[in-house]
């Protein structure tokens, strides 16, 4: 019997240890990766980036010269995605949490929904919003139809991630706030949504992400043109596809290519750190 319980406990021990090791070369494979990645990017593009690639226009098909106008017009394209998909995924988000506990079956519905939503291919919504926002609606290739395409993309995963957070939050927290007589308002803007900052900045985070790499769904919407757009309305190519088209049409593009990338990943790191100051400026007020 004695011998029967060691040898159990040896057996659990090296399962542990089995799954500890290859818990870590999981993680190391994952990481090797992206250094490799990575550093692909940075030795073919660092040698032509500098302060003139970033602030002149594109030459020679984007052969030569820099990515002012391009950079402009990815910075508009996700300015309006963020802002139309920020207040209706938070909104959504605080329905299903909060709102639709007694109704499950419109939540349910919602949340199957959205779940497809964020399985569908990038391009499905590059030609939704080619025929209803270039089309129906008049708007033509423009940096408003790419952006509101990228915030029908973004608005899935931004809501699953948000409401996941609130959920997460202890019944305590609403159920001290009730006993202290604060409105459902007061609660949800006062506790609640503090306490889930968390999964809203992993939800806000993946979105750009997916936005600022997005290629096929601008293609149809916010077009090629690369010179500065005048408004919103005007035509504005993104850096995923300058980057698609110096890598795939323009022979001799490759290094403006590497450098774009370059600048792509720079901009994505910044604007992650962004998020993150003001998450954490907002969770110490």
């Amino acid at each position: 019997m004695v011998s029967r319980i060691v040898s159990q406990v040896n057996a659990t021990k090296w399962l542990d240890r089995l799954l500890t090791s290859a818990t870590w070369a999981t993680a190391a494979g994952i990481t090797a990766v992206f250094l490799w990645i990575v550093l692909s990017i940075v030795g073919q593009g660092l040698g032509q980036l500098s302060l003139d690639f970033l602030l002149s226009e594109p030459m020679n098909a984007g052969r030569e010269g820099g990515i002012a106008p391009i950079l402009v017009s990815t910075l508009l394209i996700l300015g309006v995605c963020l802002a139309i998909a920020l207040p209706l995924g938070l909104a959504t988000a605080l329905l299903l949490a909060e709102f639709t506990v007694s109704d499950k079956r419109l939540g349910m519905w919602v949340r199957r929904s959205l779940d497809f939503l964020a399985g569908v291919p990038s391009i499905v919504f590059g030609l939704f919003g080619s025929v209803f926002f270039s089309k129906v609606l008049g708007l033509g290739f423009s940096i408003l139809s790419g952006g509101l395409t990228l915030a029908c993309m973004v608005l899935p995963l931004l809501i699953r991630a948000t409401e996941e957070g609130l959920r997460s939050q202890p019944a305590s927290y609403r159920q001290g706030a009730a006993a202290l007589g604060l409105s459902k308002t007061t609660t949800l803007f006062k506790i609640l949504l503090p306490a889930a900052l968390p999964g809203l900045m992993v939800g806000l985070v993946l979105s750009m992400g997916r936005a600022l790499a997005e290629t096929a769904a601008l293609i149809f919407t916010s077009g090629y043109v690369d010179r500065f757009p005048e408004s919103l309305l005007d035509s504005g190519r993104a850096l995923s596809i300058h980057i698609f088209d110096l890598s795939m049409n323009v022979p001799g593009g490759d290094g403006n290519a590497a450098a774009s990338a370059l600048v792509l990943l720079g901009v994505l790191l910044g604007l992650n750190g962004l998020t993150a100051l003001i998450t954490w400026r907002w969770s110490v007020r």
